[in-house]
C-alpha cells in the first residue's frame, strides 16, 4: 500500500507494482469485469460496453493484463482512486482496496449486527463464517500485522482467531510430531502444524514472510488460495477448513492427510511401508484426474510437485498449495505471462522458467512426478549426477550409457510389470518434451493412466 495514494489520486498517476498487486486480485476469476460493468460516465451511463470486455479479454493473449489494461484506459479520464474504491468495495474486493487505501480511509459500511453461527456439538472453538463481523482480539494478543482481507462473495470457510490456532497446535510447537511436538512439516510459504479442532485432526499451515517474499506477496499467496479453493471443490483436491487473519501470521486450516505427500512416502520417512507399483499408479491416476479438473475450469497449478500431493487415510491423492495458481481468461489464449517467476526448479517447464503460465507446464511438472513414482528419487540431489531427476532420462534413453529401465525403478518396490513400467515412463517422457506443444493435454495423460491401472486391475483378477 502506498501511503501518498489518497482517495483524491489520479488512478492515472498509480504506481506500476500498485497496478501490478491490484492485477494479482483482479485477474483470477476474471473479478476484473465486476470493475468494468460498474464504471460509468458523468451522465450515469455505463463507460464500457460488452465490446469492450471482448477487448479486454483479448489482451491475455498478448501476455497482458486485463486489469492493468482498463485501468490505463479509465485513468484517462480524470477518475480518481476514491471512485475505484468505492467499486471495489461494493463488490466486497477488500483486500484489493486495501493495495491502495488504509481500511480507515475508505468508506466504512454500516455494519449489521452478525447472528453468530450455529455452533457444533461439543465445539470448544468459537468460529466466524467469512464475512461475518469480527470481534476485537483479545487484550493479550501480540502486535497484529495489517490484516489480510479477503474478498469473497461466497462463505463457505470458517475464520478463526490466531490464538485459537494457537491453542490447538500447542503455540505452534515447532517440535516434529515424532518429539511430542506439533510440526508436520514445511509447506509452501509457510510451517504446517497438527492441531485438533472440535477432535477432528485438522492441519494448520502458518505463513511466513520469507527474504524474497515479502508480507505484500504473503497477502496475494493467501488470498489466492482461499480464492481457489472457494470455487473449485473436488476429490481429489485438498479440503479447506477455514483461515485466520487477525494474527502475526495469516493461517490456512485443512483436513488432516493421514499419510503425508507422495514425497514422504516415496521416501520411507517414519518408517511407512513402500508403496506398491499398484498404489502408485492409482496415486498418479488420482493427481491427473485432481489436475484435469483445475485445467478444465481455467486454472493453472503452477507448482505441481511430490510434496504437493498429499494422502488420506485411503491413499487418495489431494492436490494441495493454491498460493501460486492463476485463473486463465476463458475463451482466450491459455498462456499467460507473469514478470516473477515462481515455482520449484526441479519441476519447471522451460517457458515456466521464461515467466509463461500455461496448462503444459503442470503436464510438464507431473511428468517429473511420474519419475518419482517409478524411482523413488528425490526430484533434485546435490550428490548426484545428475542433480535433476528429469536429466536422468537422457541416460536411460543413451544407448551407449549403463542406466537401464529396470535399473532406474524403486528397488522398494517389487509387483511392477515390465509393459506398465514402460507405458509409465514413456508417458513420463512425453510430458517432459522441451516443446510444450509436443506435450499431452492433461486428459490424454488421464487416459494413459487410466489404461495402466486397468491393466494391473486385470493382473489382479487373472491371480486371484
Amino acid at each position: 500500500m502506498n501511503n501518498s495514494v489518497t482517495s483524491a489520486t489520479y488512478i492515472r498517476r498509480l504506481s506500476y507494482s500498485s497496478l501490478r498487486k491490484l492485477s494479482d486480485f483482479l485477474d483470477p476469476q476474471d473479478r476484473w469485469k465486476d470493475v468494468i460493468v460498474s464504471i460509468r460516465k458523468p451522465n450515469g451511463e455505463l463507460r464500457y460496453s460488452q465490446h469492450h470486455v471482448r477487448r479486454f479479454e483479448g489482451v491475455v493473449a498478448q501476455g497482458k493484463s486485463p486489469t492493468v489494461e482498463l485501468l490505463a484506459d479509465w485513468g484517462t479520464s480524470n477518475s480518481t482512486v476514491g471512485e475505484l474504491v468505492d467499486i471495489l468495495r461494493s463488490h466486497k474486493l477488500l483486500a484489493a482496496a486495501s493495495v491502495l487505501l488504509p481500511v480507515e480511509e475508505a468508506a466504512t459500511p454500516v455494519r449489521q449486527p452478525a447472528s453468530p453461527p450455529a455452533a457444533e456439538p461439543n465445539s470448544s472453538l468459537p468460529t466466524r463464517l467469512v464475512g461475518e463481523t469480527k470481534t476485537q482480539p483479545p487484550a493479550d494478543s501480540p502486535d497484529l500485522q495489517p490484516q489480510i482481507l479477503l474478498e469473497s462473495s461466497e462463505p463457505g470457510f470458517s475464520s478463526f482467531l490466531y490464538n485459537e490456532l494457537m491453542k490447538i497446535t500447542g503455540n505452534f510447537d515447532d517440535r516434529p510430531i515424532s518429539d511430542g511436538g506439533c510440526r508436520i512439516g514445511e509447506g509452501g510459504f509457510g510451517t504446517v502444524y497438527r492441531g485438533l479442532l472440535n477432535d477432528k485432526p485438522v492441519a494448520v499451515k502458518k505463513l511466513n514472510a520469507m527474504e524474497d517474499v515479502s508480507l505484500d506477496e504473503l497477502r496475494v499467496q493467501f488470498n489466492q488460495e482461499i480464492q481457489t479453493l472457494q470455487v473449485l471443490k473436488h476429490e481429489n483436491l485438498v479440503d479447506m477448513v477455514g483461515f485466520s487473519s487477525d494474527g502475526q501470521h495469516p493461517c490456512l486450516v485443512y483436513d488432516l492427510m493421514a499419510n503425508g505427500s507422495l514425497l514422504d512416502r516415496l521416501a520411507c520417512l517414519e518408517g511407512s511401508p513402500p508403496l506398491s507399483w499398484r498404489r502408485r499408479c492409482l496415486i498418479a491416476e488420482g493427481t491427473a484426474i485432481g489436475l484435469e479438473y483445475l485445467h478444465s475450469n481455467h486454472h493453472v497449478h503452477r507448482d505441481v510437485k511430490s510434496a504437493n500431493i498429499l494422502l488420506d487415510a485411503e491413499f487418495v491423492a489431494k492436490i494441495s498449495d493454491f498460493g501460486l495458481t492463476r485463473a486463465s481468461a476463458k475463451r482466450t489464449s491459455t498462456t499467460m505471462m507473469t514478470e516473477r517467476v515462481v515455482g520449484t526448479r526441479a519441476y519447471m517447464a522451460p517457458e515456466a522458467l521464461r515467466g509463461e503460465i500455461t496448462p503444459k507446464s503442470d503436464v510438464f511438472s507431473f511428468g517429473v512426478v511420474l519419475l518419482e513414482i517409478l524411482s523413488g528419487l528425490r526430484p533434485a540431489d546435490e550428490n548426484r549426477e545428475p542433480q535433476f531427476l528429469m536429466e536422468m532420462r537422457y541416460d536411460i534413453d543413451d544407448e551407449d550409457e549403463e542406466l537401464t529401465l529396470e535399473d532406474f525403478l524403486d528397488k522398494k518396490m517389487s509387483d511392477w510389470e515390465l509393459s506398465q513400467v514402460e507405458s509409465i515412463y514413456s508417458l513420463a517422457s512425453n510430458c517432459l518434451h522441451d516443446r510444450k506443444n509436443r506435450r499431452p493435454v492433461i486428459k490424454q495423460v488421464l487416459l494413459e493412466l487410466k489404461g495402466v491401472v486397468k491393466s494391473i486391475s486385470l493382473d489382479v483378477e487373472a491371480q486371484e
